[in-house]
């Protein structure tokens, strides 16, 4: 970086003779940048701050002044502070000296290089720090990577919304692009509701510096229609980053649920905010099921896509003839676990495991709530007698996870509620139906076999269940069966969790484990039983099973 000031000669004179702040990239930083400038003096600003008088915003001093946005995370000594998309390492910053003029100069040293928005060399046009509605007018003109943004723009001219785009203030705005207008009815659906829900005013959110997760206000909030927005990102390397607008409140034009576009170029710096440009309009729900899972080559769900494609397109003709589903599509990382070279070959194993992910009904993550109050949620799915159990986690921060379990695996919904014309879209972090787990990874993962789990380590008899060499089969008592013992036995439930008692907790845990040269499966207890009792020896004793079959689950 010191080597890019030398040649500005600019920036040389404010070194020699004025005030300034100064924010270095470090050479990392310049190893990953990808652009083709870096502007000296967007780095610079002629006001001496150190990071503890450091505002909202700072002044550049590059030519129009665009401002430096300055964003604060966590509490005191765990603070980060971001200057734009960069973040301020504190133990190489606040470096303060002084020129041969006396004058006061502050160092700080930043992870990445700030890049101001510019105009394309070809272009003729002069425009510094312009703001969202100038950039939105003039940007066929700017370098954004060839997006083009002209449906929004005519959008935003026809239902007279420039104002929300002229606001002064610092807001984020989220613009898709042209791409993201096809079909042609989706522009038909566009309103001022819905260019307000593409709005988070009076907060801006640089990608780095966003608070994944928790739910954005947009101007579209009020008494009829209320519409938030969530950043989320991959797990693949490098993160994609997505926004989910959620339409909580919906009336007569805006339709409930999620909508879910990629973020296809972030952290455009504008004069009252930032910009994000976005593969799609958020808040319009106009793909059925069957359209969300084609709708991009490289989506969040194209390795599932491909998967069902591997096996059938009949599958898809399956969903798309369901006026009432909702899927539970396992993310693109979730493929890049499973074992799946061996099963993408049977063509039936697959297309069972495909339907264990499709439940026939609308199912939304407050009627899934509403229905686990009282017991384990279940639902039958689209895969012959099998059923999706459903566990609300609560931690001591009161945020709530929802995991599903199918086919004796368990995820986690990670992407909710994405709202399709013929149901709902749930993107999940596992492969339903494919075991990826030991027996021990599974007791110590699965939410509703933690009493088990935590009986089970006193004795260290749970360090066995890692032992890939055997098979297994463990009849585990729930949660809710411990609960029923201490209701009944207080004394008994209270004695067998305390170290003393060790011996008698592995005991008892011992009568409901197989060690076998096999695993049993229920449909093979089943075959096994045939209208009798079957009897295998357990670890310690025997145990007699009588299978019966029942109309909501095996």
């Amino acid at each position: 970086f010191y080597s890019l000031l030398e040649r500005n000669q600019v920036a040389m004179a404010s070194l020699k003779y004025r005030s300034l702040t100064l924010f270095a990239p470090t050479n990392e930083a310049f190893q990953r940048f990808t652009g083709n400038t870096t502007h000296v003096l967007y780095h610079i600003s002629t006001v001496a701050t150190t990071l503890e008088q450091l505002g909202t915003t700072i002044s550049s001093d590059l030519e129009g002044n665009p401002p430096l946005y300055i964003t604060r995370r966590g509490k005191a000594s765990q603070e980060q502070i971001f200057i734009n998309n960069a973040l301020v390492l504190r133990s190489r910053s606040n470096v303060q000296l002084q020129n041969s003029d006396g004058r006061k100069q502050v160092l700080h040293v930043i992870d990445d290089v700030l890049q101001p928005l510019t105009v394309l060399p070809s272009s003729s046009i002069e425009l510094f720090s312009p703001d969202a509605f100038q950039f939105l007018t003039y940007s066929e003109s700017l370098d954004v990577n060839s997006h083009r943004m002209r449906s929004y723009r005519e959008k935003v001219i026809m239902n007279k919304k420039e104002n929300v785009f002229q606001a002064v203030g610092s807001h984020t705005f989220f613009i898709p692009v042209d791409e993201g207008f096809k079909p042609p009815p989706r522009a038909d659906l566009f309103d001022k509701k819905v260019i307000d829900g593409h709005v988070i005013p009076n907060l801006v959110l640089f990608t780095a510096a966003a608070p994944y997760g928790d739910p954005l206000r947009t101007l579209a909030f009020e008494d009829n229609l209320k519409v938030q927005i969530t950043f989320s990102q991959s797990d693949s390397k490098p993160p994609k980053i997505y926004v989910t607008s959620n339409t909580m409140i919906g009336d007569g034009k805006h339709t409930p649920g999620n909508v879910l576009a990629e973020v296809v170029k972030a952290n455009i710096p504008v004069k009252n905010g930032v910009v994000h440009l976005i593969s799609k309009p958020l808040m319009i729900v106009d793909n059925t099921v069957k359209e969300f899972l084609e709708d991009k080559d490289d989506g969040p769900l194209n390795k599932f896509y491909e998967v069902i494609m591997k096996v059938g397109s009949d599958f898809m003709q399956s969903i798309n003839g369901m006026k009432n589903v909702t899927l539970f599509a396992p993310s693109n990382e979730a493929w890049a676990t499973s074992n799946l070279d061996n099963l993408i070959k049977d063509k039936d194993r697959m297309r069972d495991i495909l339907n264990l992910h499709i439940v026939k009904d609308r199912l939304t993550i407050d009627k899934i709530k509403k229905n686990n109050v009282n017991a384990i949620s279940q639902v039958p799915t689209n895969a012959d007698k099998k059923f999706l159990y459903f566990n609300v986690i609560t931690d001591q921060d009161n945020n709530e996870t929802i995991t599903v379990e199918g086919g004796g695996v368990n995820a986690t919904l990670i992407q909710a509620d994405i709202a399709a014309t013929n149901g709902y879209v749930h993107i999940i972090d596992r492969v339903l139906g494919i075991p990826y787990t030991t027996v021990y990874e599974k007791l110590k993962s699965d939410p509703m076999l933690n009493k088990t789990y935590h009986l089970g380590m006193l004795p260290r008899f749970n360090e066995q269940l890692d032992n890939v060499r055997r098979k297994y089969t463990f009849f585990v008592p729930r949660d809710k069966a411990w609960r029923n013992l201490e209701r009944t036995w207080p004394s008994t439930y209270k004695k067998l969790f305390m170290p003393a008692f060790s011996y008698h907790a592995s005991s008892i845990l011992e009568h409901h484990l197989i060690l076998a040269d096999r695993s049993y499966t229920m449909a093979d207890l089943k075959a096994l039983a045939n209208d009798s009792v079957v009897v295998l020896s357990a670890m310690r004793g025997i145990l007699k099973l009588k299978i019966r079959e029942e109309d909501r689950r095996e």
